[in-house]
């Protein structure tokens, strides 16, 4: 059954799960959401409405009313709209209650992939507001929308972002902009924050923490059934979520990407990328880059970022204790993260360098590229991109990776090691299309979302034209192709000096 059937059809139904509701309403507020006046689409992702089984023409089709339905005026057969409870620690300070402030589940959809949560970020207020006016803005919309796809087209494990649709209707943040809706998916927007509520806030009963239990029960028999027959459960959950984690730290740390607000309530239960605020990849490489500028302390800086994940872990751990009752479990579940990220991230920059054999000096040759790279502020993507090329023959120049470096003899010093490196493991490197080569552009990406082309795309969508996006997006998707020289030439080269200018916070 599709989902044209399911919808064109008043006796067919497309199942819808919606599993999250059976925990009670505890854990939510059933609402609708506000209505949109006048949506538009702005952007689609015919990706994400592949995975999700949709049909080609989903997003033009009356019988679908797809506009209406992403942009909360309407809602398919079977969805039952809410906004979930959750706390959570913000910049490593609790902040008690929290909860879905302008996002909407309006259900959980069975999929070619499996059941998928559908939310839509921008609905309208909710119980969970906290004084906000529960919209998203364009500007921030189109980002969710981009990093999510851009994200995912990495490989790196994230939420996923079906479309965008957008009003008129004027939102003020620091000035007046208009409203929007994105639509995204995941198999589930639960979030350590979940924990801590319950853990918090529970009414302590004769068989423990209700609540707390069984939303843990919840995620271990729908996303974790292999922890259920492990001598703690809720141990083997806790280090199975950790080492999810500390994989999606290593991913982020490969590629440069900058979360900006790690609060335990942007944590995925899964080990996804969730909640795209003022994110970014970096352009020149700076170790202290801080992406968000309401992030006065520099709690979220990249080279923070594994650390903050280890952080965000324990607080997690602390709202399992009550179910695990026995804290030294706890922290050897934890303790798996060092050596898990640890061991993952120097994977990942292994193959970066193309090596396929392991050295102890490794990580030394690793750290000291990056501090060349910190010290002349190399960009990112390019430097790594460009190492494809890199020829280990003697007196080879490699110009097109040496001219990144301003000081030349340091970089042909430890140039001098990886050729060495290179020679110890046979590594042939006639030309670009050798298999090292060819290896290392399949992760190293050539494309990547810069934040001068998201503000390109936000400029033109708020001028009402959306071409950009769409363009920008189709690139995105394929991130390791080599492409067409045009989009070479637009999205592949250095970013332009305007580029440093730009700012996001918690409000974009």
């Amino acid at each position: 059954m599709n989902m044209l059937e399911a919808v064109a059809d008043p006796a067919v139904r497309l199942t819808w799960p919606n599993r999250f509701r059976t925990l009670g309403e505890a854990f939510f507020t059933a609402l609708p959401a506000e209505s949109l006046p006048d949506p538009h689409w702005v952007a689609t992702s015919p990706d994400c409405a592949a995975l999700l089984g949709l049909p080609i023409d989903w997003a033009t089709r009356p019988d679908l009313n797809a506009l209406d339905v992403f942009s909360g005026n309407d809602d398919w057969p079977g969805m039952q709209p809410l906004a979930s409870v959750y706390s959570g620690h913000q910049f490593g300070v609790w902040a008690g209650q929290l909860g879905d402030g302008r996002a909407l589940w309006l259900g959980e959809m069975n999929t070619p992939a499996g059941p998928m949560e559908i939310q839509l970020k921008g609905a309208g207020r909710t119980p969970y507001s906290r004084m906000g006016d529960g919209r998203a803005v364009l500007r921030s919309s189109i980002r969710e929308f981009l990093g999510s796809e851009a994200m995912h087209g990495l490989g790196i494990p994230t939420t996923r972002a079906l479309c965008v649709t957008g009003s008129a209707l004027p939102v003020r943040r620091e000035t007046i902009e208009t409203a929007a809706v994105v639509t995204r998916a995941a198999p589930s927007f639960i979030r350590f924050g979940h924990f801590e509520h319950f853990a918090h806030h529970a009414v302590f009963e004769r068989e423990g923490h209700a609540e707390l239990r069984a939303l843990a029960d919840f995620v271990i028999a729908h996303h974790y059934p292999a922890c259920r027959d492990a001598a703690n459960p809720y141990v083997a959950l806790l280090e199975q979520v950790t080492l999810r984690s500390a994989a999606l730290m290593a991913d982020w740390q490969s590629v440069g990407f900058c979360h900006g607000v790690m609060n335990t309530d942007n944590m995925s239960i899964l080990g996804l990328t969730i909640d795209y605020g003022p994110f970014g990849f970096l352009d020149q490489f700076d170790p202290g880059h801080i992406c968000n500028h309401s992030d006065s302390q520099g709690r979220y800086a990249w080279a923070r970022q594994p650390n903050i994940g280890f952080w965000n872990l324990h607080a997690l751990a602390q709202g399992l204790m009550p179910l695990i009752e026995d804290s030294d479990l706890a922290l050897a579940a934890l303790e798996s993260y060092k050596t898990a990220f640890a061991d993952a991230l120097l994977t990942r920059w292994r193959a970066k360098l193309g090596l396929q054999a392991r050295e102890d000096a490794d990580r030394e040759l690793v750290d000291d590229l990056l501090r060349l790279m910190a010290a002349d502020r190399c960009d990112f993507t390019i430097t790594f991109r460009r190492l494809a090329g890199f020829s280990s023959a003697a007196g080879a120049a490699n110009d097109a990776i040496r001219d990144m470096f301003v000081d030349r003899a340091a970089f042909d010093a430890w140039a001098q090691r990886y050729a060495e490196r290179l020679a110890r493991e046979s590594s042939i490197d006639a030309n670009t299309s050798t298999a090292r080569a060819l290896r290392m552009n399949r992760v190293n990406p050539k494309f990547i979302l810069r934040n001068h082309q998201a503000e390109v795309a936000i400029r033109d969508a708020q001028a009402g034209d959306f071409t950009e996006t769409q363009r920008l997006l189709k690139v995105l998707q394929q991130p390791f192709d080599e492409q067409d020289a045009a989009a070479s030439t637009a999205y592949a080269g250095f970013p332009p000096e305007w580029a440093q200018s730009i700012e996001v916070s918690c409000s974009s």
